[in-house]
């Protein structure tokens, strides 16, 4: 972690930002927040049934630097809102009301939209191949979501 605040107010300060830093300088954590917000955001669309796990995801990725720019509730509302915003990231549930996440999937690749996290209150396991054969990069149970678990899954050398 001391590297990477390190390297944030260097490039706080590389990036000519310096007089924003006022009132912020000497706090190593305020600077990589105010350095982050000037990099750009990976977007993203939640598709979920839950309200409440919408919700839970938004912040926590939001805090950890995503943009989220939409969210649906089923998958057929997930494809159009996909299609119309492309984000860089679908965070999928597999289990919606109207269509599985698999299903979903599959469509949105054949849109050009290639970047889908699977996720789940499920384990992987429960679901044997089909998370491979969906089209999505990866898998995610819900309980360990975090913006490090979908960076992993969206670094192509990863």
């Amino acid at each position: 972690m001391t590297h990477y605040l390190a390297a944030s107010a260097v490039q706080f300060v590389q990036a000519g930002l310096v007089q924003a830093s006022r009132g912020i300088s000497g706090n190593p954590v305020a600077i990589a927040r105010a350095t982050r917000h000037h990099a750009p955001m990976t977007t993203v669309l939640i598709v979920d049934d839950h309200e409440t796990f919408r919700s839970f995801a938004r912040m926590l990725l939001e805090s950890d630097g995503f943009e989220v720019i939409g969210e649906a509730p089923d998958g057929t509302s997930g494809i159009d809102a996909a299609t119309a915003l492309r984000p860089d990231l679908v965070l999928l549930d597999v289990q919606l009301p109207d269509l599985t996440g698999f299903d979903v999937a599959r469509r949105l690749t054949k849109e050009g939209i290639r970047t889908i996290v699977l996720i789940s209150s499920r384990d992987a396991a429960s679901y044997g191949d089909q998370i491979e054969s969906s089209g999505a990069v990866g898998f995610v149970p819900k309980a360990e979501l975090s913006g490090d678990a979908l960076r992993e899954l969206m670094d192509p050398v990863g």
